[in-house]
Formats: C-alpha cells, structure tokens, sequence
C-alpha cells in the first residue's frame, strides 16, 4: 500500500536525497538550513558535554558523538529533520558500562548495538516500534529522568562523594547524608544556571536557554574565584595527555582521532582484550543500547512528522542510525540517537534538509578545535543544573500525571511498573517486564471482550421459531488462546441438552492454534453427545486454518455453510 510505503522502505541517505536531490535545493533553503545548524549546534555544544560526563566519560567523547555521529546519520539516515548525538535517555544504560568496562567496553558495546540496529534495518523490523504501548515509554523515560536527575546532584551540591554506590536507594542515602557538607559556592553557581534555564524562554528570544545559562554560571564561578572560593570545572575535574607527555586540563584542542575501540582505556586504565566472554558481557547491554536508541530515534522522527506534514523512512534512519554507531566507536563517539528537543529546535529555526544536521556537526567540530579554552571554565555545577532541566523534560511529567488520571488500569499498572524498575534497576529489566506485562493485560482485555450470544429469539438474525432442541450461538470476537477455553466453555453452557447447535462466526475474524484446538475439543464433546453442530458465515481467515488443520464436515457430527440463512433452510430438512 503506498500509504505505508514508507513502514517498509530501506534506502541509503533516503532523506538526504528526497529533500536535497528529488526536491529542488535552492540558496534560499542553504540559508534556513545555515542558520538552524548554527543554532542546534550551539544548543549541541553544552549537552554533549554534559551527557558524556553524566554517561561516566571525559567531556570530548560527547563532542564526537555530535561530531561523527550527527554528521554520518544525518547523510544516510531517514529523516530529514532529525539531530542526532547523545541524550539524556542513554545515560541510565551507559554510566554502569563505562564504570564496569570503562570507555573500551563502551565503545564496543555502541558498535555492537550499530550492528543490531543495522540487522533491525535490513529485516523491516522499523515499523513494529509501533506496537511499544505509549505507557511503557512514559513509564521508562520518566524512571531514566528521576535517575538522571540523582545523578546530578552531587555535582549541583559540590558534594565529594567519590564513586556511587551501584543500587538507586544507596544512591540517594549516600547523598542524603552528605547534604549538611554542601559547597555554597556550587550551590550558587548551579542556582543561577538554573534559574536562567527556567527563566530565558518566557523572553521568547532565538537565543536558547542553555547558552545564556551556562554563560552566567561560569561568570558567577569566576568572581566566585577571584574572591577564593573555588568552584570544580571542566577544566578542574578532566585532564588529557599532551604530545609532548604533559598533562592538559579540559578538553583536548584536537579533532576526532581514529582509534580502535578496544584500545581506549578499560576500567583500570589499560586496554582491553577482545574476548567472547566480553563479547557475552556487553551483549544485552548493547541490545538494550539499539533498542532504545531504535524508540528514540523513530519516536523523534515521529513527532517531527508531526511539526512539518512529512513522512520518513521508518528502516532506513535505522539504517542510518546503525551505521553511524558503528563508525563513531572508531573516533571516541558514545551511543547516539536522534535527540526530539534539538530536532524540534531544528524545524522551528527553519531547517529545511538533513544538511542542517550536518551543518550543527560541523559547529561543534569547530567549537572543539577554537573553543576548548573557555569551554574549560564551565562548572560542573552549572552542568548539574543544566541535566536537571533536561531530566525533567524528558521526563514528561504532564504526560505522565494526565495517563495516571485518565488512563486505563491496565496502562496506569505498566506505567508504574516500567517507572519503578528503571529507577530501582535498570531499564532492560523495566522494558522486558512492561512489554510481557503490556501483553498480559491486551490479551486479558481482549479476552473478556469476546462474547457469546444466544439469538435464537433474536428476530435480527432468526425470523422464524426453532424447536426447543436446536440453540443459534453468535461468537463475536477474536478466537485464540487466551479466549478459547471461555468461548467453548460458554458454548457447552448454552448448547447444554440440544441436538442441534447453529455456531455464527460472522464476527470471528482470527481463529489461532489455540482457538482451533478448543473447537476440535468441542467438536469431540458433540460426537460423544450426538449433537449435530453447524458451523456457518466463516471469515476468511478461521477457514483458512479449519482447512490446514484439516477439519472435515462429518455426518451427524459437523457441517459447514456459507451464510445462516443456509443453515436454517438445511435445519428444516434435516428436521
């Protein structure tokens, strides 16, 4: 159907074509796409840094995951308004890998999730995100947004508690019981940040929030200095080799260096040994990695469709997705994914083409190279302050109280489920127990929706009078497994002393193994009663799987018809 075509379509740099070959690309739209790069790019620049330092890495590897990953993904993938680089939704799944296995580990875990997503890609498995219930993506997004914000308050309170304890709740009475040692000058520094956060878009300016704020927390650190009250910095905090063997504090000046992945430092410093037992190790991390960033991405590029009347090619930003987590390991890059806040930024700064994404790579490129000085002087404070506005909008809290007030049980059950077990362990566990939960409770639902209906006085479907020894039976509803035994068990109920039972399945439009099997029981049960069962109106579906299963009509047991009006003409020979 080519309403759907693009559910199932796979094509290389399929936005970048559609938008800048198949569409006519004019100067005009350069320009809009110039000035939305610029503006992402800016807005990239301190959130990068950010998610790197609160995913466990120095703040560069985040530079080149905007870098690398952002440009690549933005040429093949398949949405022309997407921003990818990292976000705030991997940090939950990165910070353990990286203190586990450190960046080696990693990086191998974010080539390994490029592969699965690239794998999802070639199968067509795009469009079954789609299936994932909106109460399992508040319900984990919300847990990762209150885990993110934790994370961030040692930082916000200038608190030295050194490495955080592994379990949620140790976390918390770790930084609970450092509190009464909180560093004012921190404090001051990350309460002006935020409050600039807050405060910056009631102006309505094209400037973003993040620039200004970040900004004024780095001045206010600054005078805070100057009068001997030291404040942690980038610069303070992160410290790289020089070629000379010295030691630099910050950011190294340098662009993305080819590198292969396993010999980045590991968790005690030293490379790392590929070996299967790693491999087995990084394993679910890495399909936990592409299936969320697969959510992310697709859920973006949905939202976006959204903003600006388009269509992207579900398989094909997988593609461009997969592909851009494999080569960015090689230059120091983290997982990535497209980002909804920077890609929303994009479109309403006017982007027009995947090139503005590539332009915003080229940005932070820049910034790398001529800005590492003054982006040394950023406090790790104004840091803090600057993830906890993107947990709490990531988190969707409005979202998340209107399903609690509005929703149905069953989704308001998933959603606290999925909420806990992120925040308590982690979010593969959150997200397999609210997918098999979700199921659940469909099926349940579905189930009790089935009804059986005796309408043998019904003058709808039977204009005449029967005999007190024949029942016409009206299923109504999907047949399976989940269903079957309430169906025929009714069924038995209603039948119950009749020689002749008339079954309508008009509105029986599946008839799954298990459905099957409790109507070949029921079958049974009428050969052993001598009740003559008459099966009429089947979908095409039902039929189809009688016809496989090769269920015959038997004589005095089981027969077939077309319609019911049929059955009855042949009740009246038969009587």
């Amino acid at each position: 159907m080519p309403h759907r075509a693009h559910l199932t379509s796979l094509k290389l740099c399929h936005a970048f074509i559609q938008s800048c070959i198949t569409d006519k690309y004019s100067q005009s739209r350069f320009a809009k796409d110039l000035l939305a790069g610029l503006t992402v790019g800016i807005i990239a620049i301190p959130l990068s840094m950010a998610l790197a330092i609160a995913s466990g890495v120095a703040p560069q590897y985040g530079l080149y995951t905007a870098i690398i990953s952002g440009f690549i993904i933005a040429l093949l993938g398949g949405s022309r308004y997407s921003i990818s680089g990292p976000t705030a939704a991997f940090v939950v799944l990165l910070f353990p890998i990286a203190e586990q296995h450190g960046l080696a580990g990693l990086l191998l875990a974010t080539v390994m999730s490029g592969v699965i997503l690239v794998l999802m890609a070639l199968m067509r498995l795009g469009r079954l995100i789609q299936y994932i219930p909106e109460s399992i993506t508040l319900g984990f997004t919300a847990g990762i947004g209150v885990v993110i914000a934790t994370l961030q308050l040692p930082d916000y309170f200038g608190l030295s508690l050194g490495s955080l304890p592994e379990h949620y709740w140790e976390k918390v009475a770790l930084i609970a019981n450092g509190l009464p040692d909180a560093h004012w000058p921190s404090v001051l520094v990350a309460g002006a940040t935020l409050i600039v956060m807050l405060l910056w878009p009631r102006f309505k300016l094209p400037v973003p929030a993040h620039l200004p704020a970040v900004i004024l927390g780095s001045l206010v650190a600054i005078v805070l200095g100057s009068q001997g009250y030291d404040v942690a910095t980038i610069g303070s905090r992160f410290h790289y080799l020089m070629a000379d063997g010295s030691t630099g504090m910050g950011i190294p000046p340098l662009p993305p260096e080819f590198q292969w992945p396993w010999l980045q430092p590991g968790a005690d410093g030293e490379p790392v040994t590929i070996s299967w037992s790693l491999i087995q190790a990084l394993l679910p991390s890495a399909f936990a990695i592409a299936m969320l960033g697969a959510i992310e991405s697709l859920l973006c590029a949905v939202v976006l469709d959204g903003m600006t009347s388009t269509r992207h090619s579900t398989n094909s930003e997988l593609l461009g997705q997969g592909i851009g987590n494999i080569v960015s390991p090689f230059f120091g890059g983290i997982p990535a994914t497209a980002a909804i806040a920077r890609s929303a930024a994009n479109v309403k700064s006017g982007g027009q083409s995947p090139i503005a994404g590539m332009i915003h790579a080229l940005v932070v490129l820049l910034a790398l190279l001529a800005l590492t000085g003054i982006l040394s002087f950023i406090p790790m404070s104004a840091m803090a302050a600057l993830l906890l506005v993107v947990a709490w909008n990531m988190s969707e809290a409005p979202k998340a109280v209107h399903l609690l007030k509005t929703a149905p049980k069953s989704d308001v059950t998933v959603f606290l489920v999925c909420f806990f077990l992120t925040v308590i362990f982690d979010m593969v566990i959150a997200i397999s127990v609210g997918v098999v939960l979700a199921s659940l409770l469909f099926m349940k639902e579905v189930a009790e929706m089935i009804h059986v209906r005796d309408v043998t006085n019904d003058p709808r479907f039977v204009a005449e009078e029967l005999g007190q020894e024949t029942v016409v039976l009206r299923i109504e509803g999907p047949v399976f497994f989940a269903a079957a035994d309430h169906v025929f068990g009714e069924v038995k109920r209603l039948g119950d002393n009749k020689r002749q039972i008339i079954l309508q399945m008009e509105n029986v439009y599946i008839l799954d193994a298990g459905g099957l099997s409790g109507l070949l029981r029921f079958i049974e049960h009428c050969r052993q009663n001598q009740c003559y069962l008459m099966i009429c109106d089947l979908q095409f579906q039902p039929l189809k799987a009688l016809a496989r299963a090769g269920v015959d009509p038997e004589d005095g047991v089981v027969k077939f018809y077309p319609t019911l009006i049929e059955t009855l003409v042949e009740l009246r020979t038969v009587d």
